[in-house]
């Protein structure tokens, strides 16, 4: 229980940029995951910078992609590729908080992408994911609304 309180507090408090997330979309300078391709994670298993050339607005964040497949398959079902939480650390969501994300902290479980806040937090979350992907998916419809 620390443990989860401590994460909790990590990923809520350790940025002014977390306290400050408005959008639904994790999005650091409007591209959401930072740049990187949605599709890829799923298709090459991989981190996979997008190109800019390569961009599709959905949910006001722009969506980046490595070729123009992934941009279509994404088009098509934005839902299936896209991140749980709208990026933000599925830890801190679980407590009840929108929390920046590392790229590689990436995760795919039950078909469905997953970041945390850093590899620490990371390694906590994976302990009990099952259990905390529970609270977060009933916590994420009052949080997302939340500045």
């Amino acid at each position: 229980m620390k443990t989860l309180l401590f994460a909790v507090l990590l990923c809520g408090f350790i940025s002014t940029a977390a306290q400050a997330q408005k959008s639904e979309i994790f999005a650091p300078s409007g591209k959401a995951i930072k740049g990187f391709d949605p599709v890829a994670f799923f298709t090459e298993g991989m981190a996979v910078k997008g190109q800019d050339s390569l961009s599709y607005d959905w949910k006001g964040a722009k969506w980046m992609f490595a070729t123009r497949k992934n941009m279509e398959q994404f088009k098509s079902e934005p839902t299936r590729f896209a991140p749980q939480y709208g990026g933000y650390c599925a830890y801190g969501t679980s407590g009840g908080y929108k929390a920046p994300t590392q790229t590689e902290t990436w995760t795919i479980v039950n078909d469905k992408l997953y970041f945390n806040y850093n590899k620490k937090v990371k390694e906590n979350w994976t302990k009990d994911q099952s259990a905390l992907i529970e609270k977060a998916d009933i916590l994420w419809p009052q949080i997302k609304e939340k500045p």
